[in-house]
C-alpha cells in the first residue's frame, strides 16, 4: 500500500552560525528530546530556492542568510509504518528534500519561533557531528550523508 503512495518533494535548510553550528528546532508536535534542522514542502509553482527562503522564514523568522551552497543530490526518507496516513493528510510515504546550506548572518534575537504557524517550541546551535544523534530515527540517513556534505563543506 505505502508504496503506491508518492513522495513529497520539500527542502530542508543547514543553517550555520558564525562558529558552524548548526540551527536545531525541537518540534511542537513531537516535543520528546529529539530535535531537526528546518524544512518544509514545495508548494505549487515555486523553485526549492524559493521554498528554502520562505519556510526558513515561516519556522524561525530568519531572514538574513547567505547562501554557500545547493546539495547537487535529492535525499529521501521514508515515512515509519505508525505515521504513515497521519502526517501530510496521508497523502504521501516519505519526502523527497532539496537541502541548502546557508550562513546565519543576523543576531540570535532575530529567530523567534512565534511565528504564525509554529512548528519548534525550542532551538538551539549544536556541533553539526552530533546531528545523527538528535533527530528522529527514520531521518538518521539522510541526517548521517548531511554530515557529511558540512564536513566536505567548512574544512
Amino acid at each position: 500500500m505505502s508504496k503506491k503512495l508518492p513522495m513529497r518533494k520539500g527542502v530542508g535548510i543547514i543553517v550555520l552560525n558564525q562558529y558552524n553550528q548548526v540551527f536545531v528546532g525541537k518540534r511542537k508536535d513531537n516535543p520528546v528530546d529529539r530535535w531537526q534542522m528546518p524544512q518544509g514542502g514545495i508548494d505549487k509553482n515555486e523553485t526549492p530556492l524559493i521554498a528554502m527562503k520562505r519556510e526558513l522564514a515561516e519556522e524561525t523568522s530568519i531572514v538574513n542568510i547567505k547562501i554557500l551552497k545547493e546539495l547537487n543530490n535529492w535525499l529521501d526518507y521514508e515515512l515509519p509504518p505508525n505515521l504513515l496516513g497521519i502526517i501530510w493528510k496521508g497523502k504521501y510515504r516519505g519526502q523527497k528534500q532539496k537541502w541548502f546550506i546557508v550562513k546565519f548572518t543576523g543576531i540570535d534575537n532575530e529567530i523567534n519561533l512565534e511565528t504564525k504557524n509554529p512548528e519548534f517550541i525550542e532551538w538551539k546551535w549544536i556541533d553539526y557531528n552530533l546531528l545523527p544523534e538528535v533527530i528522529v530515527d527514520f531521518k538518521k540517513k539522510v541526517y548521517e550523508k548531511l554530515k557529511i556534505e558540512i564536513d566536505n563543506f567548512v574544512k
